[in-house]
């Protein structure tokens, strides 16, 4: 199974040595092995597992408790199931991953909360400008955080006036053509400010793209900056109808919110481990199944051996109730064998070479 999401990419899979894994990956991306070495990381096992556990529920993620990635690595797993990659344990775990993704994001307020600045601007402007769906925004520049910003005023405003503005007017089209939005020339900067209600700037110019002379607000008008240098000058907000919030401010909005994040860790970690545990139980019993297979295929064969001898030897010989006792006694047997098994201080390795030599099995796995 391949994740591969804006600032990672990773392979779960089985091999014989990582390097088939890694010369796999490296095979068909533009690094070499040597460079993998260098910045890439394995995990095998037991960390292996926990550390998809903690991608998949936001706990290894560049924004702490973002739950974009399960719906992520649910694609890569259907992907692999598509193409006839996942075995039953990738199917077991990407489970047992989504489930505790699921109950963390239930039970605690890791994900509550803005943690990206153009979701922090879209929460500060319902907060405060009422009656959004209905108002005229402007978005000036459309690089990555303009794109993010729009994207999470469609999604969160339901607003249909929103105008787009770039110097290149072509990515401006790009960004406008993807959700059906108005697109005006840079040229018109300065008409279409004064009929906003909002206006937010992402550009990446080094010095100001607006500035006092373009602003002459006949109604209240909220500027966001969320540009880095500050590409809104300081003195726009001298104007009257004017409310000027610049990056740093949101910023601030999205460290409190982490920090809040960050007191929940504990209690999703352990629930984590709680589902862990009952994979890992899944996993062993999946280990030592093969083993009770053949222990109850054996046992059946003795029985069949020794009905087919009183059958012969004894004349009231009731052959369908000694095959309901002989069922029974060999269930009971089996069971036995089964919770000695999943006892955590049993060394399983040990005890599945016993039984299979006691009772001389030819185990398939």
């Amino acid at each position: 199974m391949v994740i591969s999401t804006c600032n990672r990419t990773e392979m779960y899979g089985f091999a014989q040595h990582p390097f088939q894994l890694i010369k796999l990956l490296c095979d068909h991306t533009k690094g070499s092995v040597e460079t993998f070495q260098e910045v890439g990381y394995i995990y095998k096992n037991q960390e292996a597992i926990s550390h998809l556990f903690r991608v998949g529920t936001g706990l290894d993620s560049q924004i702490l408790g973002d739950f974009e990635i399960i719906s992520q690595i649910k694609q890569s797993f259907y992907r692999s199931k598509k193409h006839e990659m996942a075995n039953p344990f990738i199917e077991r775990l990407c489970n047992a991953v989504i489930q505790a993704s699921k109950r963390i994001k239930n039970e605690t307020g890791i994900s509550s909360g803005a943690t990206s600045v153009a979701f922090a601007s879209v929460q500060y402007i319902l907060n405060r400008v009422p009656d959004i769906s209905e108002k005229e925004l402007l978005l000036f520049g459309t690089g990555k955080i303009g794109r993010n910003t729009c994207e999470n005023l469609i999604k969160h405003t339901a607003n249909k006036h929103i105008t787009l503005i770039n110097r290149t007017r072509q990515k401006a089209e790009e960004v406008a053509g993807k959700f059906q939005l108005v697109v005006k020339s840079y040229g018109e900067l300065q008409t279409e400010i004064r009929k906003a209600d909002v206006l937010i700037v992402a550009t990446g110019a080094q010095l100001p793209t607006v500035s006092k002379n373009l602003v002459h607000p006949k109604k209240p008008l909220l500027i966001l900056d969320l540009s880095v240098p500050k590409n809104v000058s300081d003195d726009v907000s001298d104007l009257e109808n004017v409310t000027l919030v610049h990056l740093d401010e949101l910023s601030e909005v999205t460290d409190a919110t982490l920090k809040k994040r960050k007191k929940h860790i504990p209690q999703a970690q352990a629930i984590i481990e709680e589902v862990k545990t009952d994979f890992i139980k899944w996993l062993e019993t999946r280990k030592f199944a093969p083993v009770i297979s053949a222990l109850k295929q054996k046992l059946k064969l003795m029985k069949d051996e020794e009905l087919d001898f009183h059958s012969r030897k004894l004349t009231d010989f009731n052959e369908e109730q000694a095959q309901i006792i002989s069922e029974r006694i060999i269930q009971k047997i089996t069971k036995q064998f089964a919770n000695h098994l999943k006892h955590s201080d049993v060394d399983t390795e040990d005890s599945l070479e016993l039984i299979q030599k006691v009772f001389q099995l030819e185990v398939k796995q």
